[in-house]
């Protein structure tokens, strides 16, 4: 039975703070022992905190029903939510392996190659887990700081159109901050729009726009696991702990199917992936009109003009310069989920030449491509 399975996680894991899962997973301990009276209390302090958490009250249907026999399921009492069941269950399973999995929080995640200076913070959703994990920057390496539970698309990810009730895979930023007074009730305390479609989300015919981090209704705690139209949502409670974490234009979310650990392969190519930055910039400067071309991918466009087109042009704009200086600062490189071989390159980009200078911030998608990094996008960011 679901219940027993629930059970035996619960009796194997190690909650240690006070957080909304961890005093679940006592609850249901407790049940497990036998010890009713003291599951009871539990779910009470959970009710008392939190009185519109409808899986908790739930819980505390099923041990008042308990006196009048065993509970081989999540959902037993008489006037359960039939409707709502099975969604509040895989709530319960998604809350409890969120406990069971705090080991991972001192691994690095693969995504965040390269912070920049300015990114205090940067956020990676693992959907598979219903998971906000959020990082610090430290002389732009990731640590972890904390993470919260949330909820994604009704009908899961890999969002495509607009409508289709998933939600995107990919690499954004925050946008903006849209405060509880310009919100209807469903988006709850606060709304953070983020940059879907981006980029790549444009160039594969991606629709659809409006993917938030936002909250819940005054009258709900939380949703289940996949109850949204494609945004992220957090509690409440849990949006105005994330809230100092933002930078808007800055922050990056990255949102995956499923969380990728670094290894030393993996920081092998970083590597080399900053050397290949570095030679493009050399390359540029050095009025290198062969060599600069070469980092491009062949897929590469650039408006409405193909590669041949783009690298025809370049050399003619090259061809009228007698000097060129290129520097790039505050570098930021995050690699792509699901596309295992392109990363987001972000950085400040200073130029200027015999006849134009410009400061700008750029961002360009690179892919491994024969065994060599190559630039497929490159536009501002």
């Amino acid at each position: 039975m679901f219940l027993c399975c629930l059970l035996v996680q619960a009796a194997h894991a190690q909650p240690d703070s006070d957080s909304t899962e961890t005093q679940l997973v006592k609850s249901l301990q407790a049940i497990n022992d036998n010890h009713l009276d003291l599951a009871l209390n539990e779910v009470n302090n959970l009710l008392r905190a939190n009185p519109n958490f409808k899986l908790a009250q739930l819980v505390k249907g099923d041990l008042l029903m308990a006196h009048a026999g065993a509970i081989d399921n999540i959902g037993s009492a008489a006037n359960a939510p039939h409707n709502q069941l099975e969604d509040l269950r895989d709530e319960a399973r998604v809350r409890l392996q969120r406990v069971m999995s705090q080991s991972d929080a001192k691994l690095v995640p693969r995504f965040l190659w390269q912070m920049d200076p300015q990114q205090k913070y940067a956020l990676v959703v693992d959907t598979s887990r219903a998971t906000l994990f959020v990082y610090e920057n430290v002389n732009g390496e990731p640590r972890y700081v904390t993470d919260f539970y949330v909820t994604i698309g009704k009908l899961g990810t890999e969002k495509l159109s607009a409508g289709d009730q998933r939600t995107p895979i990919g690499v954004y930023f925050v946008k903006t901050e849209l405060p509880k007074n310009k919100l209807a009730d469903m988006y709850g305390s606060a709304a953070y729009p983020l940059s879907y479609p981006n980029e790549w989300d444009r160039k594969n015919g991606h629709t659809g726009q409006g993917i938030w981090l936002h909250g819940t209704p005054k009258d709900t705690y939380s949703r289940p696991p996949r109850a949204s139209n494609g945004c992220v949502v957090l509690t409440n409670d849990d949006l105005k702990k994330l809230a100092p974490y933002l930078q808007i234009g800055i922050t990056p979310v990255i949102i995956t199917n499923q969380m990728d650990w670094s290894n030393e392969q993996d920081r092998s190519e970083r590597d080399e992936l900053q050397r290949a930055v570095e030679q493009w910039r050399k390359d540029w400067a050095s009025l290198d009109t062969g060599g600069y071309p070469k980092h491009y991918s062949r897929n590469f466009s650039s408006g409405n003009m193909n590669y041949a087109a783009w690298a025809k042009q370049k050399q003619q704009v090259n061809s009228a310069k007698s000097w060129i200086k290129v520097n790039v600062s505050n570098i930021s490189m995050f690699t792509y989920p699901e596309q295992p071989d392109m990363v987001v390159v972000n950085f400040e980009q200073d130029y200027s030449s015999n006849n134009l200078s410009n400061r700008m911030k750029k961002r360009q998608y690179w892919i491994r491509q024969d065994n060599h990094w190559k630039i497929i996008y490159e536009g501002a960011a």
